[in-house]
């Protein structure tokens, strides 16, 4: 016998050789109350997301920028430009700037136009993660997996900024939605449209979104009601979609004319397949990044291991129900240990629970550059496991075993609430022992659910509900209501500046230009190519945003790419296509990468006289 629940909630037991028709038996309509709630819950991930979204201005100028450029150039906008007139791209490919360049053109470059995107995204990802787990678990576990994914700090952080990430996330989930439609009638539509949903991911943020692959290929490979052959044949079709949604925009860039296009950013090589699977690739998990700057002497970023995910910075933004959804990926496979292989209850928690274990992994033991802000890829995977498990494990707490493990995941999320919150004791004093009480509180009680009256049961689970909630709550509250800036944003609250500067200025963070520096680069830029130069995007990116003309980022991000050369540069001065200099200090050197901006700085010192303006040194390369 194994425990089983309708859609609507009611339980029941079945055989399993019955089980297969419980399956496919048609589904009951959902109560009255579905609706209003999920109404609900997307307007107040909405208000979450979008409330005093104009604050972080720029967001994060290097995109920013980017999206500026596409805005004016159509040539920009394709390739992921840092500026109209195509110097270099930026270090990613381009999908999140096309959404971003597109906005600002319909409403202008601005940081509502660049930003409100991100938002919508927002509450896309958590409308399609509620639809996919309602599919499998019902509205209850929709609606809280929903709840836990906009209420996850990595996710408001992300979702109000312009980095990538915000793009990948709602792809990802799109494609978990179409795996589980997939697997309802083994459906080759369905997962060939997961996908093209993981290769456009892909477009966005590179390898980091087949991650995801082996899951969605195991729970299709094991429980889609077909043959195995039917089964493989799916999943090779499946493949070449993701192959050809991810594929052709890397071949039209191959095919172009390297003349006739910007730089790939980010490549020593110009070449998008070395962006793609060198140093945003496999180089982030052995940390044989050429180019890159930053981390510790020996190259890494942070020690490794499988408490990574609780150390620093990273633990806010993702930890809170990180060990709840450990639990409730081993409960779930436990208790559906017998079912049958079709079963898309846990097909589903493999789909999820795929997801959730390897990318934790990949986070944990990567050796190259890695971010907080990453983790929000794990937001949407813990989100569906502990809604799936949360609400199953109350419907069965009449079994002693689902009672403990529920009562077990309770106490644990308010424990690890506790000692998170510890960590910033002079941030809402008191909230730590407030929730570990309660929450332990909460614990017994909900062990004992069974045998309490009626009446009683329903606050014992709301209770149970707000105390888990409350601390990943207030930190994604704080973190929404906090402005953000620069490459390197955290979550959580800001108890001093204000304003979360993300990485030191030059290399990571961006300075607008002064009144005075703004008007000599607007001046005359209509006759120049480049209103100006400089070494690093982030100094051009603030310039160009500030004077509204293309600056040329010498050496792309980190300085280090060879674009342009020191000859190519001399040409473009020769021929008049360049007219200011802007000497800001040079960026940092790492042991690898071209010195092909250092020799064109070190040129322009030797070559040309200095004058400052707003504190920035200029040189005027017209005389």
């Amino acid at each position: 016998m194994i425990l089983l629940a309708s859609r609507d909630g009611a339980e029941y037991t079945a055989d399993t050789e019955d089980t297969e028709d419980a399956a496919t038996a048609k589904q009951p309509s959902d109560p009255r109350w579905v609706r209003p709630s999920v109404a609900a819950l997307l307007l107040a991930t909405a208000v979450l997301y979008l409330w005093n979204l104009g604050e972080s201005g720029w967001a994060n100028a290097f995109y920013s920028a980017a999206a500026q450029a596409g805005s004016l150039s159509w040539k920009a906008l394709f390739f992921g430009s840092s500026d109209a007139a195509n110097a270099i791209t930026v270090d990613k490919t381009p999908a999140a700037l096309w959404v971003m360049s597109l906005s600002a053109r319909l409403f202008g470059v601005n940081a509502w136009s660049i930003l409100v995107p991100q938002a919508l995204m927002g509450v896309g990802s958590v409308a399609l993660l509620y639809a996919a787990v309602r599919r499998t678990s019902g509205p209850a576990a929709g609606l809280l997996a929903g709840a836990v994914l906009a209420l996850t700090p990595a996710a408001a952080l992300m979702f109000r900024f312009n980095n990538p990430d915000s793009l990948l996330v709602l792809l990802l989930v799109a494609g978990a939605y179409c795996v589980v439609r997939a697997l309802e009638k083994a459906s080759p539509r369905w997962l060939a449209l997961a996908g093209v949903a993981v290769g456009f991911g892909f477009l966005a943020k590179m390898l980091q979104a087949f991650l995801v692959l082996p899951a969605f290929g195991l729970a299709y490979l094991i429980a889609a009601p077909t043959s195995l052959g039917k089964r493989l044949s799916h999943l090779c079709g499946a493949l070449i979609a993701t192959i050809v949604a991810a594929g052709w925009y890397l071949a039209v860039v191959a095919w172009w004319p390297a003349a006739d296009r910007p730089y790939i950013g980010g490549s020593q090589e110009n070449s998008l397949w070395e962006l793609a699977f060198g140093y945003n690739g496999f180089g982030r998990l052995t940390g044989d990044e050429v180019g890159s700057v930053g981390g510790s002497p020996n190259g890494g970023w942070g020690g490794t291991g499988w408490d990574r995910l609780f150390g620093g910075e990273m633990a806010g933004g993702i930890a809170w129900l990180l060990p709840a959804a450990v639990v409730a990926l081993a409960a779930g496979l436990w208790f559906t240990r017998r079912a049958p292989r079709t079963d898309r209850g846990r097909a589903a928690l493999i789909v999820w629970g795929g997801w959730f274990l390897v990318t934790a992994v990949v986070f944990s033991y990567m050796g190259g550059i890695i971010h907080a802000y990453y983790l929000i890829a794990l937001a949407p995977a813990i989100a569906a496991l502990v809604g799936i498990a949360g609400t199953q494990l109350w419907r069965a707490r009449g079994n002693p075993a689902a009672a403990g493990t529920l009562s077990a995941g309770i106490g644990l999320t308010a424990l690890t609430a506790y000692l998170l919150l510890s960590r910033q004791s002079d941030w809402l004093p008191g909230l730590s022992i407030a929730i570990l009480v309660a929450g332990l509180l909460c614990a017994i009680l909900v062990f004992f659910a069974a045998r309490l009256p009626g009446a009683v049961r329903r606050p014992v689970a709301v209770g149970a509900l707000i105390t888990v909630l409350t601390g990943t709550g207030a930190y994604t509250v704080a973190t929404a209501a906090t402005p953000h800036t620069g490459a390197l944003p955290s979550a959580g609250p800001e108890t001093g500046r204000g304003v979360r500067m993300g990485g030191p200025g030059g290399l990571l963070g961006t300075s607008p230009p002064g009144e005075n520096l703004a008007a000599l680069l607007r001046q005359d830029s209509a006759n120049y190519r480049w209103t100006a130069a400089t070494v690093g995007s982030n100094n051009a990116a603030g310039h160009q945003l500030g004077g509204g003309a293309p600056v040329m980022a010498v050496g792309g991000f980190n300085g280090t790419d060879p674009a342009p050369t020191l000859e190519r540069f001399q040409e473009y001065v020769r021929s008049g296509q360049i007219h200011y200099f802007l000497g800001e200090g040079m960026m940092m050197r790492g042991e690898t990468g071209s010195d092909a901006a250092e020799r064109i700085a070190a040129w322009v010192v030797e070559t040309y006289s200095p004058t400052t303006v707003d504190g920035v040194t200029v040189y005027d390369l017209s005389r």
